[in-house]
C-alpha cells in the first residue's frame, strides 16, 4: 500500500507548488480584502478559448495528410458545433487559434482563413524554439509574421506594422526553465513587443516549473525587463493607468481545489483536455478567481487554453465537451440580469482590458476593436 504521505510530498513536487503558491495565497487574500463595489446592471463575462493549435503534433514523423485532416475536421465541424450557441451580442463561440510558427504550411493557415472569414475566430502567434539568440528568434518570429501575414492573419497598425498575440510553446516564455532550454532569449519579453506583439497570453502554466509567482491577474511586467524570467515581477491592471511601452500579461484562471482522491486536491489550471473537459464545476471555479483590471470589477475575463488538434481533444471539443462547456456559459452566465456573457477572441479580450484601463464602462462589446484592430480577412 502506497505511504499518503509520501504520494502527497511527490504530488506537490511534481505539480512545483515552490513557484506558485504563494502567489495564489496572495491572490486568495487579495480577493478577501478588495472593497466590494456597487454598480448597477450586471456583470459581464469576457470568455476567451485559447488553443496552442498544432496540428503538426506528434514530431516529424507524422504524415502531412493526417496533419491536414486534424485542420479539416476544424473548418469542417467547428462551425457546426459552435453555431448553435450566441453571446449577448449574436457572435458565435469565437476561438484563437495560436499556430506554431515553426509548423507553418501555406494549406493549413489557408484553412483556418476561411474561419475568420465566417467571424468564428482569429489566429495568433504560437512558438517552439531553442537555444536561440536575440537574433535568431527575432528573424524566426519576423519570418512568422509575415507567412501568417500573407494569409490575410494578423493585425495591422495603421502604418502596416503587423501586432499579434503570443503563447510560448512549452511555456518557457523568458528563457523560464532552469536548464535553459526551450528558448535561450532572456530579454524575450521587450523583444516580443519590438516585433509587434501587444499581449502574451503563455499562463498559468501550472505543473511546468516556468509558472509564475502572479497568480490570476491581468498585468504589466515591470523592472528589468531583459532578465530572465522577467514576468515574475508585475503591477497589476489599474482604471486609469495604461503603460505604453510594453506587452501586456493576461492570465487565465488558476486553483486549488478539494477531490475525493489519495491527493485529497485538485489543480484548476483552465486547461481543456479529451480527460478533463468542461464541466459546470469546472466554469464556476474558472468564473470565482474574479479576474477583472482593477476598478472595473463587473468585468470578469476568463481566458481558458487547450491543446485541440489531435484527434482526442478536437473529437471532445467539437463534440460534447464543447457542447457542455457553451451550455453552461449561455444558460447560467447570460441571463442579462446577474450575467452577460461576451464570446471574444484574443485581440478583443486584450482591447476590453485597455479599454477598461483607459476608464471606459458600461457594455464591453462596444471596445472589441478599441486599440487593434481586426486582421483583414476579418474586416
Amino acid at each position: 500500500m502506497r505511504n499518503p504521505v509520501r504520494s502527497l510530498v511527490r504530488w506537490v513536487q511534481e505539480k512545483h507548488f515552490e513557484t506558485w503558491l504563494g502567489g495564489y495565497g496572495r491572490h486568495l487574500i487579495q480577493q478577501w480584502r478588495e472593497p466590494q463595489v456597487r454598480h448597477e446592471g450586471p456583470k459581464h463575462l469576457l470568455f476567451a478559448l485559447c488553443d496552442h493549435y498544432e496540428p503538426m503534433w506528434g514530431g516529424a514523423d507524422i504524415p502531412y495528410h493526417v496533419s491536414d485532416a486534424r485542420v479539416q475536421v476544424w473548418e469542417e465541424q467547428y462551425p457546426v458545433m459552435a453555431g448553435a450557441f450566441r453571446d449577448a451580442d449574436g457572435f458565435h463561440p469565437r476561438y484563437s487559434f495560436f499556430f506554431p510558427g515553426e509548423d507553418y504550411q501555406p494549406h493549413f493557415l489557408e484553412r483556418l482563413a476561411s474561419l475568420v472569414k465566417g467571424g468564428w475566430g482569429e489566429v495568433e502567434l504560437h512558438l517552439h524554439h531553442d537555444n536561440d539568440t536575440e537574433e535568431s528568434l527575432r528573424a524566426l518570429i519576423l519570418q512568422s509574421l509575415e507567412q501568417f501575414a500573407s494569409h490575410g492573419h494578423l493585425s495591422r497598425d495603421d502604418d502596416g506594422r503587423y501586432r499579434y498575440a503570443f503563447i510560448h510553446g512549452n511555456w518557457c516564455l523568458a528563457n523560464s526553465r532552469a536548464d535553459g532550454r526551450m528558448c535561450g532569449v532572456d530579454a524575450e519579453i521587450p523583444l516580443l513587443y519590438d516585433t509587434g506583439c501587444y499581449a502574451d497570453f503563455t499562463f498559468p502554466a501550472v505543473p511546468s516549473e516556468c509558472q509564475p509567482n502572479i497568480v490570476n491577474q491581468i498585468y504589466w511586467p515591470i523592472g528589468d525587463l531583459s532578465q530572465r524570467r522577467a514576468y515574475e515581477h508585475g503591477e497589476r491592471a489599474q482604471v486609469g493607468k495604461v503603460m505604453d511601452d510594453r506587452l501586456l500579461m493576461i492570465q487565465g484562471p488558476l486553483s486549488l481545489g478539494w477531490r475525493a482522491h489519495k491527493v485529497p486536491f485538485r489543480i484548476e489550471g483552465s486547461h481543456l483536455t479529451a480527460t478533463d473537459p468542461p464541466s459546470q464545476v469546472r466554469v464556476s471555479r474558472w468564473v470565482e478567481q474574479n479576474i477583472h483590471v482593477a476598478g472595473r470589477p463587473e468585468w470578469v475575463f476568463v481566458k481558458v487554453h487547450t491543446h485541440g488538434a489531435p484527434e482526442e481533444a478536437a473529437a471532445s471539443l467539437l463534440g460534447d465537451g464543447g457542447r457542455t462547456l457553451h451550455e453552461v456559459l449561455t444558460s447560467q452566465y447570460n441571463d442579462g440580469q446577474d450575467w452577460v456573457l461576451h464570446y471574444v477572441t484574443a485581440r478583443e479580450m486584450y482591447n476590453i482590458a485597455m479599454a477598461a484601463m483607459a476608464g471606459e464602462k458600461g457594455n464591453p462589446n462596444h471596445y472589441r476593436n478599441f486599440k487593434i484592430t481586426p486582421p483583414p480577412l476579418a474586416l
